[in-house]
């Protein structure tokens, strides 16, 4: 009776062995790839519980989600002799799990060191302004490069994006003076549009002006009232120029004609003929000087 008992224990110890063998569950983001006396079944198994061959079938269970995978730090120097340190990130899923698990011994390490050449391919390939700027077109480009092998494996790339591009430290000043440099560029550029501007309608304002003179006396009764507004004990009286320049031609009056000498009558007939008239300032120079009464020194000759 001991012996049946035995005999019944080992053989329920054997079959919940056997069972658990032999029933596998396969959550909802897997697929079980079986392989019978090492052959693999063509379709692999879906979501639930599923009952294998005890001693016979072999599942190895393939993840179906998303994969994202962070592709290292890439040095390289660009299209522009510019030596740069990218790095990226990989979007990837398993759509075949037979061709993931036979064709390739482990698919996620293949797609890394694919990642990494193509990245390096890409950076040679770019300049400098494109990874920084222009990334979209890149991120197309290494999607091509890894999708071309990714398909022989049974992987799908979601998608590829350069996550950072690191710049050597001399690169970020010199693109940080270009950048000033532009900047005060455009400020320049700017301020002098706004002084053509400004003398275009200074210059509308002067014909303006021009055509009605009340415009500029009411424009200085505004100059006057502005000033006048911030309280202080001095007040400018602005003078207009044109009538310093009136007061100018005023002052000038008509050119007077050069002073001519009188022409000389014509002598008389019968009279006697004039002498010629002896210049004062002769005469004068000719007079002796009148000296005054002398006053004798006092002083002695010894002395």
């Amino acid at each position: 009776m001991e012996v049946v008992v035995v005999l019944l224990v080992l053989l329920a110890v054997v079959g919940v062995i056997a069972l658990s063998s032999t029933v596998r569950v396969v959550k909802q983001y897997e697929r079980g790839v079986v392989y019978r006396f090492g052959r693999v079944s063509a379709l692999p198994k879906q979501p639930g519980p599923r009952m294998l061959v005890p001693f016979v079938d072999r599942m190895t269970k393939v993840n179906m989600q998303v994969v994202t995978m962070p592709v290292p730090s890439q040095e390289g120097i660009t299209k522009d002799n510019v030596s740069v340190r990218v790095d990226a990130v990989l979007y990837f899923r398993v759509v075949d799990p037979v061709r993931a698990t036979v064709d390739v011994q482990n698919y996620q390490f293949a797609m890394l060191q694919v990642a990494q050449t193509s990245l390096r391919s890409i950076i040679g390939k770019s300049e400098l302004d494109d990874l920084l700027s222009g990334r979209e077109q890149l991120h197309e480009g290494l999607e091509l490069m890894l999708a071309t092998p990714a398909a022989g494996w049974g992987v799908h790339i979601d998608r590829v994006e350069i996550k950072d591009v690191a710049l050597p430290e001399s690169m970020k000043r010199s693109m940080a003076r270009q950048a000033e440099a532009d900047r005060e560029r455009r400020a320049r550029i700017i301020t002098a549009d706004g002084e053509l501007q400004a003398s275009q309608k200074l210059s509308e304002a002067a014909r303006t002006m021009d055509a009605n003179p009340s415009a500029l006396q009411l424009r200085m009764l505004q100059t006057v009232v502005e000033v006048a507004a911030e309280k202080n004990s001095t007040l400018v009286m602005p003078f207009p120029v044109e009538m310093l320049r009136f007061f100018e031609r005023a002052g000038a009056g008509p050119a007077s004609p050069a002073a001519t000498p009188p022409a000389e009558a014509p002598p008389a007939t019968g009279a006697a003929p004039a002498t010629p008239a002896v210049d004062a300032a002769d005469d004068r120079a000719e007079l002796p000087r009148a000296t005054g009464p002398q006053i004798p020194d006092p002083r002695t000759p010894e002395e």
